[in-house]
């Protein structure tokens, strides 16, 4: 069990369970990405002033702010597992040994690699028909509306993306559980 002094520790120093380079780099990036929600902020904040002290509201600030927050959302998924922040059940994993803290991060891994394969090929179908028309001509999925901005064919790119990301993260976290030592002086 933890003493309070190593929580507070892993309290102050939040990337402390940072593991491999590309953890690093995707962790990082989620402070430039967190300003798109400061962004979404300040176009509501027009759009607000636009409609109801101007009485001209703007056709393109719903759908602006809806993208960037999706988008958000998204690269959420590869911060948490870069930060290794994701849902794990504490009870079980934090009473384990290292060698059965070992073998869960394995199992858990390698069902992650399935569960990512298989949501990327659906990734994959989506980009594919959201980007390209039937014969296969460059044609981005609209929103349908007056606007029409191709933020669902984006957004389905940024899905894509994000679990490719997550599979190659989650494929460099088996290699180090593989490789952690989990001797007496290991861990």
């Amino acid at each position: 069990m933890a003493d309070e002094s190593d929580i507070i520790t892993r309290m102050e120093d939040g990337d402390a369970e940072i593991r491999t380079g590309l953890d690093r780099a995707i962790a990082g990036s989620s402070k430039v990405f967190a300003w798109a929600i400061f962004v979404a902020f300040l176009i509501t904040v027009v759009e607000v002033f636009a409609r109801y002290v101007f009485d001209s509201p703007t056709f393109w600030a719903h759908e602006t702010t809806t993208f960037l927050i999706a988008a958000i959302f998204l690269i959420g998924g590869p911060v948490a597992l870069a930060r290794d922040k994701h849902i794990r059940v504490r009870m079980f994993y934090d009473a384990a040994g290292p060698q059965r803290r070992r073998t869960l991060d394995i199992f858990n891994s390698v069902i992650a690699l399935i569960f990512f394969a298989g949501l990327a090929y659906a990734a994959w179908v989506m980009v594919g028909k959201s980007w390209f028309t039937p014969t296969g001509a460059l044609h981005l999925e609209g929103t349908g509306t007056s606007w029409n901005p191709p933020t669902p064919a984006l957004l389905k790119l940024l899905v894509l993306i994000c679990v490719a990301a997550m599979f190659v993260q989650t494929l460099l976290h088996l290699i180090e559980a593989i490789r952690r030592d989990t001797s007496a002086g290991g861990e």
